[in-house]
């Protein structure tokens, strides 16, 4: 289905697991329903964030281009960790998971 001009949503994401000690970067266009399979994933599953069960959002971004979204996913994920960090406590200070805000 085409979407109207205006109307795309592209998300780029941090996730962290329970104690903060472990971050996610990832980019999708449906954030709601990324964060739920993050949530629950699949029996053994080897993906990233299952094993280091990063399951709590701290930070996102939104765009309207795909391609922005995917060369900003990529210019964080080259970053250090203190780099991000200082990105997500500008946006989430008290660095609340805020999985129940999406």
């Amino acid at each position: 289905m085409y979407k109207t001009f205006g109307t795309h949503n592209y998300y780029v994401y941090i996730l962290t697991n329970q104690k903060k000690t472990v971050l996610y970067t990832g980019v999708t266009n449906e954030l709601k329903e990324r964060l739920y399979y993050h949530c629950n994933p699949e029996a053994n599953s080897k993906a990233f964030t299952a094993k280091y069960k990063c399951f709590f959002l701290i930070y996102y971004e939104r765009f309207e281009d795909v391609n922005f979204a995917i060369d900003r996913e990529k210019q964080i994920k080259g970053w250090t960790r203190i780099k991000k960090e200082d990105l997500i406590k500008e946006f989430n200070p008290n660095l609340n998971f805020l999985n129940n805000e999406i």
